[in-house]
């Protein structure tokens, strides 16, 4: 893992090289599929030539191509056989996208990924253990493509656990059987159950599921932190969601000054970056693992009809929307997390949000449209009418499951309340199958919380930030409780 690092030190040093020569391959090796003939990728020679030749796409308008894949066609945008696919959470028009992973994605990409994590921490730690035990993964589950048995979707984790390599199997735990259930609650027992005995020594997984195990791992062995059970515990990855939220649930539930955090950008898309060191502000873009980055300054952005740059072109502190192309098929694709640059010598990011308004505090992905029909939805079936409204992460108190809560303002009351709040999660559950499985039985995310809005109490939010006018309005979604807390102080 030490000697590893060289590689890595390559893509510092040279980015613009290493970048433009990666766009020259993935070209290249396209060039033959349906996609390559149709933009003529054979006659792009440099990365201007790409910019002006292959237009920018987002998930609805690949949706038709992708979905001739799952039935089995090849070829289209990829040369090689592409079998796997990463769902992830919908967008305006379907509950669930389902993202392309060729073998040279999951080889290329994710696993040297997860390599490069692990010379990190290599190189961070003088003397470390952890390879003396087990990394404890919380992922996901596959399942057979409903219309064609050759080809397979499922949580991104599960994909990957599902062609680990047997040496990596070998250090992992729980093992493949457990590790890929899909009923969370049976999963969770049966996780607690064959680890607790085990010399754990990592953690990898996203933070508002990795709590409630751990909590239900206390509550099992009677232990006061996770020390107690597992005394060798050297570092927890993490990702998919903001950790400060978490941090000091996380410092107490494993009391050790040197216990070690690593933060990972690593999406259903590709895995993007890694916190290179613990102190490290932002995390570093790894450049040479099969993905050509371009960006849009998002004071310029105007969804597909803008126009991207390279990253030799990327300033500091300015927010980008992150457009990538990658070794699975997906060309010049707006992703629709928006970042900014902490450092260019070497190019470090930090997630600054999404190109669209969402809550993601607990790994749910929640976006406006979702939203926004829910409301419609309860409003229908309630013969409500809203006026205004925002909703905000809630973090419960102690070992309870978050939840959001929301601020309503209705200029018809619905008939009730109580059924309002019913038919609000039941649409978002419809609409988002990332927030309905944290919703599963209570376990990462509780029913909504709703307050009836005073009469104009967003109109005298508005007018006390002086933002009154057609062009200023209340945000709906918001990944911060900034917002709804002033909210709830008008209007109490």
């Amino acid at each position: 893992m030490r000697r590893r690092y060289r590689h890595i030190e390559d893509f510092m040093l040279h980015p613009t090289e290493v970048q433009s020569q990666l766009l020259s391959k993935l070209l290249s090796k396209a060039s033959s599929t349906e996609w390559g003939s149709k933009y003529q990728f054979s006659k792009l020679k440099t990365y201007n030539d790409f910019r002006s030749s292959v237009p920018l796409q987002n998930y609805e308008s690949l949706q038709a191509h992708i979905d001739r894949i799952r039935q089995g066609e090849q070829n289209v945008l990829w040369p090689t056989e592409i079998k796997w696919f990463a769902k992830s959470s919908g967008t305006t028009s379907a509950k669930s996208k389902f993202l392309p992973v060729s073998q040279e994605a999951i080889e290329e990409n994710h696993f040297k990924g997860g390599r490069d994590l692990l010379s990190f921490f290599c190189n961070n730690v003088d003397e470390t253990k952890m390879f003396s035990g087990y990394s404890l993964r919380l992922g996901g589950s596959t399942t057979f493509n409903s219309t064609n048995h050759e080809t397979y979707y499922g949580d991104l984790s599960a994909v990957l656990i599902e062609n680990l390599p047997f040496w990596v199997e070998m250090r992992s735990t729980p093992n493949q059987a457990i590790a890929l259930m899909d009923e969370w609650e049976t999963k969770i027992e049966k996780i607690v159950d064959s680890t607790i005995k085990q010399n754990v020594t990592s953690f990898f997984g996203v933070p508002s599921w990795m709590l409630v195990l751990c909590r239900r791992v206390l509550e099992k062995t009677g232990a006061e932190n996770l020390l107690e059970v597992w005394p060798n515990l050297e570092l927890y990855a993490h990702g998919g969601v903001s950790f400060t939220p978490y941090r000091k649930q996380f410092e107490e539930l494993i009391p050790k000054p040197d216990f070690k955090y690593l933060e990972t950008y690593n999406a259903s898309e590709g895995f993007f970056a890694i916190q290179d060191s613990f102190d490290a502000d932002g995390m570093l873009l790894m450049l040479n693992n099969g993905i050509f980055y371009e960006f849009i300054p998002m004071n310029e952005y105007k969804g597909l009809e803008s126009r991207a740059i390279p990253i030799w072109e990327v300033e500091k502190d300015v927010n980008y929307a992150m457009v990538i192309t990658t070794n699975a098929g997906l060309w010049r694709y707006v992703i629709g997390d928006t970042v900014k640059f902490t450092s260019i010598a070497p190019y470090r990011i930090a997630i600054t949000g999404r190109t669209k308004l969402f809550i993601n505090a607990f790994g749910e992905e929640l976006i406006i449209d979702n939203a926004e029909k829910a409301v419609q939805e309860a409003c229908l079936k309630t013969d409500a009418e809203v006026r205004e409204f925002t909703a905000a992460p809630f973090y419960m108190a102690g070992s309870d499951s978050g939840a959001h809560e929301w601020i309503i303002e209705f200029s018809r009351r619905p008939k009730s309340l109580e059924d309002f709040e019913t038919i609000l999660d039941d649409s978002l559950r419809a609409l988002n199958s990332d927030y309905e499985a944290k919703r599963h039985k209570n376990m990462a995310l509780k029913a909504p919380i709703v307050h009836e809005a005073k009469q104009e109490l967003f109109h005298h939010w508005l007018k006390q930030k002086g933002k009154l006018g057609g062009q200023h309005k209340v945000p709906r979604l918001a990944n911060d409780r900034d917002l709804i807390e002033e909210l709830l102080e008008l209007n109490r």
